[in-house]
C-alpha cells in the first residue's frame, strides 16, 4: 500500500512520511492533482472528482477552486447539470508536476518490487502513463511464470489508486513471450517498437 497523509493537518504532523504529502499539504491534494494530471483529457463534476479520488466532496470543491484559480484546470460550461472541470493544456508547470508526481525512474523499482509476490516475474516494462504517453495501448508489460493472477491484479488495483488513473497491462508467461517476440507478434512490437523502459529482465534478451 502506498504511504498514508494525515489529510488538513496544519502544521502537517511529524509521523507524516510521504515527502509528496509534506510538499503539497495533505494527501487529499495528492490523490485529485494526480486525478486531473493523469487524465489529460477528462472532466469531472465535484462529485465524480470526489469519488474517483476517494476524497470528500467538502474537500473536494475547495481543492477544485484552489485549482482553478492557479490555472491548473479550467472549468467548462456544459448543458448537462453540474459544472465539469478538466485540465488546463496551457499551464506553464503541467509537465513538470505531471513528472513529480508520477516520479515514473523511482516507480519503475517500486513496481518490481510490488509484482513479486504474484509469482517468478522474469520481465517488466513500463510504457505508456510512466512515460507520459496517455494514448499508448499500455502502461505495464509483465513476463512471468507459476503466475497468481489475483495477486497481479490486487497489485496493479493499488496502484491504480495511488496514480488515480486505470494502469493498462498485460501479462504473458517467458514460453509465450520468447514465441511472440520470434514471430514479431503486434502485442511484443507495440511494447518494444515505441518509448518504453525496462525496470526488470531476468531474461537477459538483450533489449535495450
Amino acid at each position: 500500500m502506498g504511504k498514508i497523509c494525515i489529510e488538513y493537518a496544519y502544521p502537517i504532523d511529524r509521523m507524516t512520511s510521504d515527502p509528496l504529502c509534506k510538499l503539497f499539504g495533505s494527501s487529499a491534494r495528492v490523490k485529485l492533482l494526480r486525478l486531473f494530471l493523469f487524465n489529460p483529457r477528462l472532466s469531472y463534476t465535484v462529485p465524480d472528482a470526489a469519488q474517483r479520488s476517494r476524497v470528500p466532496e467538502r474537500t473536494t470543491r475547495r481543492e477544485i477552486l484552489l485549482f482553478t484559480a492557479a490555472g491548473l484546470i479550467k472549468r467548462a460550461r456544459l448543458r448537462s447539470a453540474g459544472a465539469r472541470y478538466g485540465l488546463n493544456p496551457d499551464f506553464q508547470y503541467l509537465l513538470a508536476l505531471q513528472n513529480l508526481l508520477l516520479n515514473a525512474p523511482a516507480r519503475g523499482a517500486d513496481i518490481a518490487e510490488r509484482l513479486k509476490g504474484s509469482g517468478t516475474i522474469k520481465l517488466v516494462i513500463l510504457s505508456g502513463i510512466f512515460l507520459g504517453e496517455w494514448d499508448g495501448r499500455l502502461d505495464l508489460f509483465v513476463v512471468g511464470d507459476r503466475m497468481k493472477e489475483k495477486k497481479l491484479r490486487a497489485a496493479v488495483r493499488r496502484l491504480e489508486a495511488e496514480l488515480g488513473k486505470e494502469v493498462r497491462y498485460s501479462l504473458l508467461s517467458t514460453e509465450q513471450f520468447v514465441y511472440r517476440l520470434g514471430l514479431s507478434d503486434h502485442l511484443v512490437r507495440d511494447v518494444l517498437d515505441y518509448p518504453h523502459t525496462i525496470v526488470l529482465d531476468k531474461l537477459n534478451i538483450g533489449l535495450k
